[in-house]
This record gives structure tokens, C-alpha cells and sequence, in this order.
């Protein structure tokens, strides 16, 4: 799984311009599933998630997560995380999960998020076209790759 993980003000994600869900200040997760994906990087990846320190205490220092602000999560399936530039200017996305694959797991990533995290999560549709407006807070943005455990 490779997630795009974004510190936002808010967000607000829409579908045929209308509001489908929004949060205040928390994290929008951008969610990339490939066919090696199992229950373990999910589990590893939501705790990773729900704990990374990456929102300023009372001195302004990273220092508390997600949860320790009372933020919310939206969480949003994205298959081009998993394009590959390689070869020429068109994209290609082999490593990215099939839908019949990549609809079940997120559905697993999205309940277990919500069974970790104590907080609001809010999803987008899997497969929609989606309009995402935010306002990223730092600005920060990590990038964490279950493959690539960095």
C-alpha cells in the first residue's frame, strides 16, 4: 500500500459538484493498493497513520497526532500512486490493484481505520471521479510506502 498523507485545515471532496464529505482539521489519505497488499500492511499502516506526530503542541513543535488534536480522517482511494513514469510520458499503472481486489481491501482499510481511530473518518466513493479541495496546513505531506517501510 503506498499512501499520500496530508496535514489539512479542512477538505472537502465532491462528486458531480456536490458535497459528498468533508473535515475539519485532520488528515486526508490518499490510498494506493497493489496485489502483494495483506490485513498486515493494513494493520501496520493505520497505526502509522492514527500515531504519526505531525501537529504542533502548545510549543510548536511537531509533537501530537491526529488523534491527540480530537482532527478527523478522510480517507480516499487513489490507484495512480502506483503509476510508473519509466518508459516514455504516459503513465502506466500494472502495479496497481484491479478493482475486484482493490475495492475489498480499501473497504478493510477504511473499517479499520474507523475501528482505531477515535475520531470522524469520511471516505470518498471507490471509483468515482472526485474533486478534492483542501488547504494543507505546514504545508506537510508525508509519503509512506508499506513496501518500503521508511
Amino acid at each position: 500500500m503506498r499512501t499520500v498523507i496530508q496535514k489539512v485545515k479542512r477538505a472537502t471532496l465532491r462528486i458531480d459538484s456536490r458535497v459528498h464529505s468533508e473535515i475539519g482539521e485532520g488528515l486526508l489519505v490518499l490510498l494506493g493498493i497493489e496485489d502483494s497488499d495483506t490485513m498486515e500492511d493494513i494493520e501496520w499502516l493505520v497505526a502509522k497513520i492514527c500515531r504519526l506526530r505531525i501537529f504542533d503542541d502548545e510549543k510548536g513543535v511537531m509533537n501530537l497526532s491526529v488523534e491527540d488534536i480530537h482532527g478527523e480522517i478522510m480517507v480516499v482511494s487513489q490507484f495512480t500512486l502506483h503509476a510508473s513514469c519509466r518508459k516514455g510520458n504516459r503513465p502506466t499503472y500494472l502495479r496497481a490493484s484491479k478493482p475486484e481486489f482493490s475495492e475489498p481491501m480499501y473497504n478493510k482499510f477504511v473499517e479499520s481505520i474507523g475501528q482505531f481511530f477515535s475520531g470522524p473518518v469520511k471516505t470518498g466513493v471507490f471509483g468515482a471521479d472526485m474533486q478534492i479541495e483542501l488547504v494543507n496546513n505546514g504545508p506537510t505531506t508525508i509519503i509512506i510506502d508499506t513496501k518500503n517501510k521508511e
